[in-house]
């Protein structure tokens, strides 16, 4: 009887369910390879809607979707639950940990594990203080804080305090920051206005923070001054050139200067996943992978990074490419088509982007939008804002609840999750500390790539 050899078919694993892993996955679809996809929630995330999560527009529902319910018809993957804690390049192995521990071969990896926050040092002492927006779980816990504040005051008979109460700073000028900043005294103002008799919720102060000489950096400086004076309208305080030094339970330093505030919430910087810094490639001073024009990493053709944690140059400017949701999308079907060209023995190609632009919104009929030199906005960057955002959502159930959320919205002033999932408990009183007046010797002998965040795709 004769020997039969039968041949494996590659497997791939993929890390992360995000825009780049599912973009990479989906495009693989029909290839002759076995895919792993591994992410430590069950859903995918359209990440710029997490702060209508926060604000009590949208519930956490509207902006997820099951990663297996996705996937669910591509039978050449299988999705696991679990944590990829690192990677061994030379074994080919990744290390997961989902109530257990185990070794995940492969033949080709993809990591679209994204960006955390940066909190410069001091995530022990300023995170439970000052929460994100990277997750459910952390839209969940603003929009509690945010909620709780109004609950506080109504119980506090002496009105001289209620301003602590009804301050809230948002640290960083970013697209989140400027988005939570616009929506949060709209919320108060317009939804709640009739619902408490012991706070006057027109008294809601909100202070936008932003280190930089401007707010969204990443935009045109036109379309900057404009959301400036969109926010400054909607009544948010905007200081820029702004440090801050120190965050304490109810108030947030800025130097010498002590701004009195109960709640404070944190878009001011973000860093490379950890598992970044176990594949032996060389990163940024903000823990991005520099990778090859083809995606993949130093030494390891087989290993590829995409999304918001690969530090990616463009080829048509001098510039990275930013992180929106079409870019992670081209980077995951890249990658994939990598895949294919090495099974088909064919030279691989160096990934071009293709710019889509960026969008943000500061509140009800205000927007901006820059799109391949083109800037816009007001009342249709708004509404091109709208559009884009219920395109790019995954599943007909999610665009058709979010349109009918919106237009609730829109018409009644009224919003749809004003849910306090978590009892009110005392702050944290983690110790307060001090940001470094500059990057350290070695951060700056780092190359550096731009903190990114996930801006509106246009």
């Amino acid at each position: 009887m004769k020997n039969q050899t039968v041949t494996r078919r590659p497997r791939v694993v993929i890390i992360g369910g995000g825009f780049g892993g599912i973009a990479a996955a989906t495009a693989l679809r029909k290839a002759p390879v076995d895919i792993v996809l591994i992410d430590r929630t069950n859903h995918h995330l359209f990440q710029p809607l997490l702060y209508q999560v926060a604000s009590a527009v949208l519930p956490s529902s509207d902006i997820t979707r099951p990663i297996r319910r996705m996937l669910r018809g591509q039978q050449n993957a299988r999705v696991l639950m679990a944590e990829a804690e690192s990677v061994d390049t030379a074994r080919r192995v990744v290390i997961v940990n989902g109530g257990f521990r185990d070794e995940i071969p492969y033949d080709y990896l993809i990591v679209s594990a994204g960006l955390q926050h940066n909190y410069f040092g001091h995530d022990a002492d300023w995170a439970p203080l000052a929460p994100g927006l990277k997750s459910v779980a952390d839209a969940e816990e603003v929009r509690r804080r945010f909620l709780t504040a109004f609950e506080e005051a109504e119980k506090n008979e002496d009105t001289s305090r209620h301003a602590d109460y009804l301050t809230f700073v948002v640290i960083g000028g970013g697209p989140t920051g400027v988005e939570l900043s616009g929506i949060l005294p709209s919320t108060a103002r317009a939804a709640m206005r009739d619902d408490f008799r012991n706070v006057k919720v027109e008294e809601t102060r909100v202070i936008l923070l932003e280190g930089g000489s401007r707010i969204l950096p990443d935009f045109p400086e036109k379309l900057s001054r404009a959301a400036a004076a969109d926010l400054a309208e909607l009544g948010v305080t905007v200081r820029t050139n702004t440090r801050v030094t120190k965050i304490e339970p109810g108030a947030v330093w800025i130097g010498e200067e002590r701004i009195p505030a109960r709640s404070v919430f944190w878009a001011a910087g973000t860093k490379g996943a950890g598992i970044g810094g176990t594949l032996g490639a060389p990163l940024t001073r903000t823990g991005q992978v520099l990778v090859e024009p083809d995606l993949s990493i130093p030494g390891h053709p087989e290993v590829f990074v995409i999304g918001d944690l690969a530090a990616v140059r463009r080829h048509d400017v001098d510039q990275w490419v930013p992180a929106v949701a079409p870019g992670a999308n081209q980077e995951g079907r890249h990658a994939a088509r990598m895949i294919l060209r090495d099974m088909a023995r064919t030279p691989r190609l160096p990934f071009r982007y293709f710019d889509k632009g960026m969008l943000a919104t500061i509140g009800r009929h205000r927007g901006v939008m820059a799109f391949r030199g083109i800037t816009m906005s007001g009342y249709l960057a708004w509404w091109a804002w709208l559009l884009i955002h219920i395109l790019y959502l995954a599943g007909f159930r999610n665009r058709m609840s979010v349109m009918f959320e919106w237009m609730y919205a829109y018409f009644t002033f009224e919003r749809g999750s004003r849910l306090i999932s978590v009892p009110p408990h005392a702050p944290a009183t983690a110790p307060s500390a001090s940001l470094p007046a500059s990057p350290s010797a070695m951060d700056a002998a780092l190359p550096s790539a731009p903190a990114r965040e996930p801006v509106a795709p246009a």
